[in-house]
């Protein structure tokens, strides 16, 4: 099984939208924090499980990748690692949506 890491288009908008931020102020942290994000998530392709489940959200089939300060949460469909949420350790916590369109 060939597995890849996807974002639903809400987590990729995150996604970028936290690497602007970064990049406002220190565009060599962003580049780096982006390269961080890409091994990590690298990672899950051979460890699904590696991220925990989501203690404000067992009931959901999601888990989460912490690469401080950010949290990317994620669900396996078939070969696909779906990244539907990327949010700041700040936020406060809200549902993540189901993937609608990949």
């Amino acid at each position: 099984m060939t597995r890849s890491v996807r974002f639903t288009p809400p987590g990729r908008a995150q996604f970028l939208a936290a690497l602007a931020y970064i990049r406002a102020d220190r565009a060599l942290a962003a580049r780096n924090f982006r390269t961080h994000v890409n091994d990590s998530l690298a990672h899950l392709i051979d460890f699904l499980d590696s991220g925990r489940m989501i203690p404000e959200f067992p009931h959901l089939r999601f888990r989460e990748l912490i690469v401080v300060p950010y949290h990317f949460f994620y669900r396996a469909e078939g070969d696909t690692v779906w990244i539907v949420a990327v949010w700041h350790e700040a936020q406060l916590p809200h549902e993540p949506m189901e993937r609608s369109d990949g």
